[in-house]
């Protein structure tokens, strides 16, 4: 939301420090998050082909930006973060010639609308929104950096399970002499925006900052914009034998939209 513009800088800095050890554990999208959850459903969404222009919002070390260069795809990809971008061209010298990366902030509307009036045919943005403090300049922008009919895919932590404070419920009771196993999520916020400081992996140099907003925030922002809904998807993974831990099998942990400019 607009008032946390302030945490921007603060945010970018921590990201900075992050860098390199997001590059080293994330290498070209091989963690199983990303693997079995992420990239089939945004794929499946974003329906590449060869010869669109992609632009790669906050693409980190670019693991998904040479994704779309082996689909066919032309792509501009860019993140604030320097040391990122430079992880990110280290790894795609087989790419230069499909691959253009930028240092650019998504809160920085002017900045944004040079990347081009209408050049994009679509965009793409992995589990970065909820990692950017003011999303408004970004979604803006976006109805004037994409073609007529082109489409905004997006994932993110899912806010209705993963908000500020959720527990996660892992219990075994006896059923009829059965021992039955259940998984669920107790939390006490979900509308109240918020923003709170997260470890994505373990070991981190620094906590990021991510910023909570409700389904309907993200949505009506998209809608104002003059974008439509026209797909989504909730993929969790598949259930394990371990009875053990926690699974994220009937609670999704992600969701991923696709909207489509009208």
């Amino acid at each position: 939301m607009s008032e946390w513009k302030e945490l921007t800088q603060d945010s970018k800095t921590r990201w900075e420090q992050n860098a390199y050890y997001w590059d080293e554990y994330m290498g070209e999208g091989s963690n199983r998050f990303h693997r079995e959850l992420i990239r089939p459903s945004t794929e499946k969404l974003l329906k590449a082909k060869e010869g669109d222009t992609i632009l790669d919002i906050a693409c980190g070390n670019g693991n998904f930006s040479r994704r779309l260069a082996e689909l066919g795809a032309d792509v501009v990809a860019f993140d604030y973060s320097s040391k990122m971008i430079e992880r990110a061209e280290n790894r795609s010298k087989d790419y230069f010639n499909q691959i253009n990366y930028k240092v650019v902030d998504a809160t920085n509307y002017d900045d944004l609308l040079e990347l081009g009036n209408e050049r994009f045919d679509s965009a793409v943005a992995n589990m970065a929104l909820m990692d950017i403090a003011d999303i408004t300049p970004l979604i803006k922008a976006l109805h004037k950096l994409l073609k007529p009919n082109g489409k905004m895919v997006f994932s993110i932590t899912h806010p209705c399970f993963q908000t500020p404070g959720v527990k996660k419920i892992h219990e075994t009771e006896d059923i009829n002499g059965n021992l039955i196993t259940k998984d669920s999520i107790q939390l006490s916020q979900y509308l109240s925006p918020e923003p709170y400081k997260a470890i994505g992996i373990k070991g981190q140099p620094q906590p990021h900052f991510m910023f909570h907003r409700s389904l309907s925030y993200y949505m009506n922002l998209f809608f104002e914009s003059c974008f439509v809904l026209d797909g989504i998807e909730e993929p969790s993974f598949k259930k394990e034998q371990d009875n053990s831990k926690f699974e994220w099998s009937e609670i999704p942990p992600v969701i991923i939209f696709r909207f489509r400019k009208i």
